[in-house]
């Protein structure tokens, strides 16, 4: 496999952390939805669903993150 370029990798990041910032107001909007007395099981299940997903894309930031600094010690 070819090397990623860095600004691959800072065009990854900047995606992955707008993402990660959209599934969090996601998360905090159900979460607002099942702590006001709203929950259902489908906000419930999705709440899980979205922060699964959201620590999916935290740990492929830290991973990212990573690759970065091991790159730019070089």
């Amino acid at each position: 496999m070819g090397k990623i370029s860095l600004d691959d990798l800072h065009r990854e990041l900047t995606q992955l952390e707008a993402e990660g910032a959209r599934l969090s107001a996601v998360r905090d909007r159900l979460h607002n939805q099942i702590d006001f007395g709203f929950e259902t099981e489908t906000s419930r299940a999705r709440e899980r669903e979205i922060s699964d997903e959201r620590r999916r894309v935290h740990d492929r930031i830290d991973s990212v993150r990573k690759l970065l600094r091991d790159r730019q010690a070089v």
